[in-house]
C-alpha cells in the first residue's frame, strides 16, 4: 500500500496473484494510493464480504484483474465460474456505483464463436461456445447495465513469466518431448501479461486528473468497452514456434502442426479470435505492440 494522501487516488486492485494483477502492483503504484487484494483478502464467491471489503476501503477506483479462467474446468464447475465471472463483478459494480467510483474489468475472446472472417470489434455480437465465455459475457453485461464509469479490456491469448499459459505450457514440455503437435486453425494474437497492465495504467493516467482525486468526469467520457491485444495474429503452432526460437534451450524440440479436431478438449475454442484494437487507439492513442516484439521482449527478462 502507498502513503494514503487526500490528494491522491484511492485505488482498489483485486486480483494480485494473477498475471495481469501481479503487473499491475507496481504500475499502478505511480498513480496515487494503492491498495492490493488477493484471494486471501477477498472472496469473490462471498458477496457479503464484497460489499463489506469495498465499504471499508472506499475507492475511487476499482481494478477487478480477478477472474475464473480454467477453460475447461469451467465445464465441470459452472456455479463457481458464475460466481467469480459474472455474479462479482456486479455486485463490485453497483457497489462501485454507491459509492461513487469507476471500475476496470478485463474481458475475453472467448465471448465470440470464432466464425467470423477478420477481426472482431467492439460492437461484433457475442455468441460463447462454453461456460467460460459466458460467464464473462454475463460479467460484461451486468457492468455496462449497473450504471457507472467503468472501462472494460476485452483481450486474449495471454502469457507471462508466472501462472499457467500457453507459454509456460511450452517451455516445459520441449523439455521432456522430442517432439509437440500443436493446433495450427485456430487464430489470435499473443498477448503479454504486461502489456495489458501497461496500457491500462496508461489509459487511467489520461482520464485520472492529478490532485483531483474524485473528479471522474474524464472516465466517464471514456467509459466503454475497448480492445486490448498486442498486434498482429498467429496460430498456436506459430506462436509455438516463436516460443522456441526465442528459448534457445528449446530448440531441438519439433513441431507438428494439427487441426483442432485431433485436440479434443471439454471446452470448444473460437477458431478466431483476432481483435481490431482500432478504437483503443483513436481513444487514446494507445497502438499495442506486435505480439513477436513483445514476446522476445518477455523473454529476455
Amino acid at each position: 500500500m502507498t502513503p494514503s494522501s487526500a490528494n491522491a487516488w484511492k485505488i482498489l486492485l483485486i486480483g494480485k496473484e494473477g498475471q495481469v494483477g501481479g503487473e499491475l502492483t507496481s504500475l499502478l503504484q505511480p498513480l496515487g494510493e494503492l491498495i492490493v487484494f488477493g484471494e486471501k483478502d477477498l472472496d469473490l464467491t462471498q458477496a457479503d464480504r464484497i460489499r463489506e471489503k469495498l465499504n471499508e476501503v472506499q475507492p475511487h477506483v476499482i481494478v477487478n484483474a480477478a477472474a475464473y479462467t480454467a477453460v475447461d474446468k469451467a465445464e465441470e464447475e459452472p456455479d463457481l465460474a458464475l460466481a467469480v465471472n459474472a455474479t462479482a463483478p456486479a455486485i463490485l459494480a453497483e457497489e462501485a456505483r454507491k459509492l461513487g467510483a469507476a471500475l476496470v474489468h478485463y474481458s475475453t475472446d472467448y465471448v465470440f464463436d470464432g466464425e467470423k472472417q477478420g477481426p472482431y470489434t467492439e460492437e461484433d455480437a457475442p455468441n460463447p461456445l462454453g461456460v467460460y465465455g459466458r460467464t464473462k459475457l454475463a460479467g460484461d453485461e451486468a457492468i455496462q447495465s449497473a450504471g457507472l464509469p467503468h472501462l472494460i479490456f476485452r483481450t486474449a491469448w495471454v502469457y507471462g513469466l508466472k501462472g499457467k499459459n500457453f507459454l509456460l505450457t511450452i517451455q516445459r514440455l520441449a523439455k521432456e518431448r522430442d517432439e509437440l503437435k500443436i493446433v495450427d486453425d485456430q487464430v489470435g494474437s499473443p498477448t503479454w501479461c504486461r502489456t495489458i497492465a501497461q496500457t491500462t495504467a496508461n489509459v487511467l493516467t489520461q482520464v485520472l486528473p492529478k490532485g483531483s482525486p474524485g473528479d471522474l468526469s474524464g472516465f466517464e467520457q471514456a467509459s466503454g468497452l475497448y480492445n486490448l491485444v498486442c498486434g498482429g495474429q498467429t496460430s498456436w503452432f506459430g506462436f509455438a514456434g516463436a516460443i522456441l526460437e526465442a528459448s534457445s534451450s528449446s530448440q531441438d524440440t519439433k513441431l507438428i502442426p494439427i487441426p483442432t479436431s485431433e485436440y479434443p478438449t471439454p471446452a470448444k475454442r473460437p477458431k478466431n479470435s483476432v481483435l481490431s484494437t482500432k478504437k483503443l487507439k483513436s481513444a487514446f492513442g494507445i497502438a499495442p505492440p506486435a505480439w513477436d516484439v513483445t514476446l522476445k521482449y518477455c523473454l529476455s527478462r
